[in-house]
């Protein structure tokens, strides 16, 4: 298992926890990083032993060599290599080479491969439109963690009101994950609170906007956490306002921990949510239809705790830890004949 991705993100978290149950499953596993201390004692607290690369620019020499040699004295069946930088420094050889996507990528990266793994069905059949013979193509979807149980955190340490109704959303503060549409929404709510965890290059933008909209006393930015168990068991609905979310693990996890889930209709949502039955879905960027989706919520307790139970039911179905790993397994074995 090949990845180059940043310190943050949502397919380096789930590369991370793939591997460590593959291991643990009893599979030979290597896992080869770009270097970064956090990634690397995740990996060992898992019991790997990861193989640390510089995976740089155009310039970067020594990364594919050192690749190629760590690889050879490894002797994997499969190399998968996880997004469009890891691919570029992935050498053929005697081994199956394994494309994973988690989005939309450009799929020059990916010559010479002899498969590719998209997590959602979407981009499975966008790979097979650009050309890619069908057969070739494999949807394998990502699994989070059980976060049920969990206790909450204690809301005055957030400085939320024990009575305020409570949203939470999760990611980088990054455009595209459409936080602003969020701060946008609740300027129509006046007694909605929203925790934003995560941390990124919008942070001060965020701030502006909270301030210029009169809000800024209901928004907390909490900055990246590392207990959304906790969090999640302590909001009363979790929100992805993503313009643009090719999965959505934070949905995922909103599920496990059994809390209802409002979502932008962006595609990794779209087609993981059954609109009214585990989730709301509301247009993109539209937010007033956000705010409205929010208040039904808060209106209606038994409709969200249905819509709860439902994500709940969907997540132990299909993206728990057991049915995922037993579809990567035989994926793995498979490819690898």
């Amino acid at each position: 298992m090949i990845m180059a991705g940043a310190h943050h993100g949502g397919a380096e978290t789930f590369f991370v926890r793939l591997c460590v149950a593959l291991a643990g499953a009893g599979e030979e596993v290597l896992a080869v990083i770009r270097r970064d201390a956090d990634r690397a004692s995740a990996l060992r607290r898992g019991g790997l032993a990861p193989v640390e690369l510089g995976f740089g620019g155009p310039l970067d020499l020594l990364t594919r060599p050192r690749l190629a040699r760590a690889l050879g004295r490894f002797a994997p069946r499969v190399a998968m290599a996880w997004m469009n930088r890891a691919a570029r420094f992935t050498p053929p050889g005697p081994w199956v080479r394994v494309g994973r996507l988690g989005g939309y990528y450009d799929l020059r990266y990916y010559g010479g491969f002899d498969h590719l793994v998209g997590n959602t069905q979407g981009i499975v059949e966008w790979i097979a439109r650009q050309g890619w013979p069908r057969a070739r193509v494999h949807h394998l979807p990502n699994f989070a963690p059980d976060l049920a149980g969990a206790a909450p955190v204690d809301r005055a340490a957030l400085g939320v009101p024990r009575d305020a109704f409570l949203v939470l959303t999760m990611g980088r503060l990054h455009p595209n994950k459409g936080f602003d549409v969020l701060i946008e929404a609740i300027a129509h709510l006046p007694d909605v609170v929203v925790a934003i965890a995560g941390e990124g290059e919008e942070r001060a933008a965020l701030t502006a906007l909270a301030d210029r909209l009169g809000v800024s006393e209901r928004v907390r930015f909490l900055g990246w956490r590392d207990d959304q168990a906790a969090l999640l068991a302590a909001c009363d609905l979790f929100v992805c306002p993503s313009r643009h979310e090719p999965l959505g693990n934070v949905v995922l996890e909103a599920w496990s921990a059994a809390r209802p889930v409002v979502a932008a209709s962006s595609p990794g949502p779209a087609e993981l949510i059954a609109h009214g039955t585990t989730g709301l879905l509301v247009p993109v960027e539209d937010a007033r239809a956000l705010a409205e989706a929010i208040a039904a919520l808060r209106d209606q307790p038994a409709r969200a705790r249905a819509l709860a139970a439902a994500g709940r039911a969907a997540f132990l179905r299909a993206h728990a830890e057991a049915p995922v790993l037993a579809r990567w397994r035989g994926f793995l074995a498979e490819v690898a004949r």
